[in-house]
């Protein structure tokens, strides 16, 4: 049996890289099989990715190079193009997937969400979670089916100060238990072996609620939706391991447990430290101190965000300077110090 990490105290917890929306490429493979395929030579055995056909940020656009993506209306016709298809094949364990139902503004219930959108988002999810199921019945594989940082969703901004209405809070509520009854139905018709599907509810205003009280998805939403995981974006907290391990606690208490995950139903969506705030040193130790936590506290997945830098900071960019420096490999082919930290993942 594979194992996942270097510590006996965290032998629960998965590494996982993020391989989304990147802006430069190295082969002319699809681009979201070349970055599968850097990923797992990196000793990734967990991999995020998008699949999803929201209006918003749909997976063509995000995974545009080298790629003719046919013309398709559902999530579960989505994952069976070739591009998923290949993907899906390759020697990974588990595949999170940000999904939003197709043709809609990936926040689209904060300002209606209808019961027609209700039956609609509870189809949507039963049908692409069967199609997995079924597809891949004769694996081990696991699938978790998530949404994005629910925090500025919630708001319909990327201000922390502005506070969600009511009737968004309650519509996200409803939004969240539809997806959550799709995955659990496809489930129901399967069974227990082969392929896993779960759902999760991401999160990432932790502290500010933890701290000031401030409404979130976390006090506010996850208490009243039975999700099956909580993933924790925890850039608020990536200065300090002690306040990520508190944020975790403090979104464990606030989680219904489900499941087979139970107290160990939080993982870590998104983590890491940008090389244009710190040496690559500084950027491993303290990447090392927030994977330490994770597994401490019991996390099964910690996403390392990302494999290929998404944030410019120049345009167009040109060289590694002008990025924010969110990568495991560089503009220029060379290699991140987090890496080590999936070869010990393997190593064992």
């Amino acid at each position: 049996m594979r194992k996942r990490l270097f510590t006996r105290t965290a032998a629960r917890t998965q590494l996982g890289v993020a391989h989304i929306g990147g802006l430069y490429c190295f082969s002319q493979t699809d681009y979201l099989n070349e970055g599968a395929a850097a990923a797992h030579a990196i000793g990734a055995r967990c991999i995020k990715v998008s699949l999803s056909l929201d209006t918003d940020n749909p997976s063509p656009k995000l995974y545009p190079f080298h790629s003719q993506w046919p013309t398709v209306v559902t999530l579960d016709a989505l994952a069976g193009t070739p591009y998923y298809r290949a993907l899906f094949a390759r020697d990974f364990d588990t595949f999170i997937l940000t999904a939003f139902r197709p043709g809609r503004a990936a926040g689209y219930w904060r300002e209606s969400f209808s019961p027609d959108d209700e039956q609609a988002e509870e189809a949507c999810f039963a049908s692409l979670a069967r199609h997995l199921l079924h597809n891949y019945a004769k694996t081990s594989k696991t699938f978790i089916l998530q949404n994005w940082e629910g925090d500025w969703a919630l708001r319909g901004s990327f201000d922390p100060t502005t506070k969600p209405t009511p009737t968004a809070t309650a519509a996200m509520v409803r939004w969240l238990a539809a997806r959550q009854r799709g995955v659990a139905r496809a489930r129901a018709e399967f069974g227990t072996g082969g392929a896993r599907v779960f759902h999760a509810c991401e999160v990432n205003l932790v502290r500010q609620a933890q701290v000031q009280g401030a409404p979130s998805v976390t006090t506010d939403v996850l208490p009243h939706v039975p999700v099956d995981l909580a993933s924790y974006s925890a850039w608020d907290t990536k200065d300090s391991p002690t306040n990520f391990a508190e944020a975790l606690a403090f979104l464990a208490k606030h989680k219904r447990p489900t499941k087979p995950f139970g107290a160990h139903g939080v993982y870590v969506g998104e983590f890491g430290m940008p090389e244009a705030e710190c040496t690559p040193q500084q950027a491993f130790e303290r990447t090392t101190a927030l994977l330490a936590e994770a597994q401490r506290f019991g996390c099964p997945y910690a996403v390392y965000w990302q494999l290929y830098c998404n944030e410019p900071t120049k345009t167009p960019p040109k060289v590694n300077a002008d990025y924010k420096g969110f990568w495991l490999v560089r503009p220029d082919g060379t290699r991140s110090l987090i890496c080590k930290l999936f070869q010990k993942a393997t190593e064992g």
